[in-house]
């Protein structure tokens, strides 16, 4: 066998079911091989290898299973980087395969030629330049355990052309042998047993799960410690879902816009567990001043998140389910009435609510009227901006890996997310969230949903300008609409048709039950609507970047606000 062949083989031996990708010059071998060695593995293509990368990515939120890209070399490999940045940085399973030119024109700049091993190497977790036909099934089974194990993340494999066409000689099941790479540390148990104690003598504990949790499967042993400790649980963006939200100790998701309730719980708490959350600043807001009167104990599989935003007085290098395995049988059942009742005022001052708009729909109202309309039980995907926040505050997630979000801030993550969503779970109700400008980044993917039959609702909340920067722009940059408005939308519905998805326009409150009922009801291809909403509504709560939790606004702001000093 060649190659090419070798290489499908070893993938199918890996429980590949699908690979996701677009063709080109350096991979002819591999595409060849897909019908010639027999294999059950289903090529998807996509319509640009963007695409191609976040519909894998949300096939491995989705299934636990990780997702396969297959792309040419030069422009089809650098069109893929965007979603391995993603996919880095949230911490996602991806095995990319590239082709690349053969060995000799190497650093000679020739056809579609370009250094795909050093472009990639910052956004990935390793990545492999293929030198030899023999060495691909080691590659593709140190690929798929250097991705899944540990930390998840994207492993590239760049293939020359003359290493797929080449003949193989060799075995298709070569040991892995990778001595230095121990990717799941036991917890220390000194360490759990100093938790526990400083648990014990807290009068107001939090725990922060974020999604190294739900990467785990720890969510049963997370909401039993919870129960046993009486511990009220705040998320990350990318944590929803591992406690569902509607239990009486979810405060929901903390940070910039998360919840009041959650935001007050973390300035006023006297210990914070953090598990599975690398203290970005979206959460942490000031560092100096987050939770400064706290023990702070955090659990997380990577040693380089300990101790590199928020110092620590326990950190603990574990993995989350064997780290929360440990602390269950270290720690007492307790109750903390006094504590869970004053955030229940909390909750009861300031809940997430919006008032009805006399200039049209909110995207509050929409969202809220999808989660009735599917009892909360679908799969959700957003991009980033005001229609991903108000998403993950209004459409609560009550199982795991049901809310798949772009942490990295990914214009043109949600749709593409959704199809490989659903290609991972067939029967569910998939929804992408989106706004209309990330929605356009990426909306050639209707082709790959309508060709695939996928029943994928794809919701556009659609206010005309990119959202958030607006929000930004009038919060703090004297309301200079500087790049933010997106004159120039295309008839969105007309758009569906084109495609052969279905389209559905929403433009007054009184239609939107009847128009998103009858949306829903349609099956076997996607279906666009496309809702005319409120255009100059604002996120909040927000805490401005760079402030401290305490200065959270709940409510808009009647005065000027001076420029953030924090990240964007």
């Amino acid at each position: 066998m060649d190659g090419a062949t070798a290489l499908i083989k070893t993938l199918e031996a890996h429980g590949v079911e699908y690979i996701f990708g677009y063709s080109g010059g350096a991979v002819l071998p591999i595409f060849d091989a897909l019908i010639t060695s027999g294999t059950k593995i289903k090529f998807i293509q996509v319509r640009h290898e963007q695409g191609a990368a976040h519909i894998a990515d949300g096939y491995a939120r989705a299934s636990g299973k990780p997702g396969v890209v297959l792309v040419t070399s030069g422009p089809g490999a650098g069109n893929v980087v965007t979603g391995l940045m993603t996919a880095h940085m949230d911490s996602v399973p991806l095995v990319v395969i590239s082709g690349q030119q053969i060995t000799p024109m190497l650093g000679l700049d020739a056809f579609q030629e370009a250094d795909t091993f050093n472009i990639t190497m910052p956004v990935v977790k390793h990545n492999y330049l293929v030198r030899h036909t023999g060495d691909l099934p080691r590659v593709v089974i140190e690929a798929f355990h250097l991705a899944t194990t540990g930390r998840p993340g994207p492993v590239l494999i760049d293939i020359p052309k003359d290493v797929s066409s080449g003949p193989f000689h060799g075995s298709l099941q070569p040991a892995l042998d990778l001595p230095a790479y121990t990717p799941v540390p036991k917890p220390d148990h000194a360490q759990i047993k100093r938790i526990a104690t400083a648990w014990s003598q807290a009068k107001r504990p939090v725990i922060l799960a974020g999604h190294g949790v739900l990467i785990a499967g720890a969510e049963q042993q997370l909401q039993t410690l919870a129960e046993a400790t009486d511990t009220p649980v705040t998320t990350t963006l990318l944590g929803k879902g591992v406690l569902p939200e509607t239990h009486r100790l979810s405060l929901g998701m903390l940070g910039m816009h998360g919840t009041a309730y959650a935001n007050k719980a973390m300035v006023e708490c006297d210990f914070l567990l953090n598990i599975g959350s690398r203290f970005d600043d979206r959460i942490v807001g000031k560092p100096s001043q987050f939770c400064k009167d706290a023990f702070i104990a955090h659990i997380d599989i990577d040693a380089s998140e300990l101790n590199k935003i928020i110092t620590a007085d326990v950190p603990v290098h574990a993995d989350a389910k064997e780290a929360l395995v440990t602390l269950l049988q270290a720690t007492k059942p307790t109750r903390h009435t006094a504590w869970n009742t004053h955030l229940d005022a909390y909750r009861q001052k300031y809940p997430l609510h919006y008032e009805p708009d006399k200039r049209g729909l909110t995207m509050q109202a929409v969202i809220d009227a999808v989660y009735r309309l599917t009892g909360g039980d679908a799969i959700v995907t957003t991009d980033v901006g005001q229609h991903q926040m108000w998403a993950a505050q209004f459409y609560k997630t009550g199982r795991p890996n049901r809310w798949i979000s772009s942490g990295a801030g990914t214009m043109g993550f949600g749709f593409p997310a959704a199809i490989g969503a659903q290609f991972a779970k067939p029967q569910a109700t998939v929804l992408a969230i989106v706004g209309d400008g990330g929605f356009q980044m990426t909306l050639f993917e209707l082709a790959t949903a309508v060709i695939n039959q996928l029943p994928v609702k794809i919701i556009i909340l659609n206010n005309h300008y990119l959202g958030m920067i607006r929000q930004w722009q009038e919060l703090f940059f004297d309301n200079h609409e500087s790049g933010s408005d997106l004159v120039g939308n295309p008839d969105f519905v007309k758009l569906a048709e084109a495609y052969g998805a279905a389209g559905f326009h929403i433009q007054a409150p009184d239609e939107l039950e009847t128009k998103l009922a009858a949306a829903f009801a349609v099956t076997g291809r996607p279906t666009i609507i496309n809702v005319e909403v409120v255009k100059t509504d604002n996120v909040f709560p927000m805490i401005p970047p760079g402030a401290p939790l305490e200065d959270m606004i709940i409510e808009p702001p009647t005065t000027k606000l001076a420029k953030p000093t924090g990240s964007t």
